[in-house]
């Protein structure tokens, strides 16, 4: 089943914040954490 475009950019709108929340992040260590959980959360997209 595919996504409607308001889904779609609905998506992205969270992607782009969990994106710009890593990037605000000043800790390398947190930074790296939430870099691997917005990686995961997009692998585990592609495999649905």
């Amino acid at each position: 089943m595919g996504m409607t475009d308001k889904q779609f950019q609905s998506w992205v709108r969270f992607l782009l914040g969990a994106l710009k929340s890593m990037d605000q992040e000043s800790d390398p260590d947190k930074k790296a954490a939430k870099m691997a959980e917005i990686m995961e959360n997009l692998q585990k997209t592609l495999e649905d």
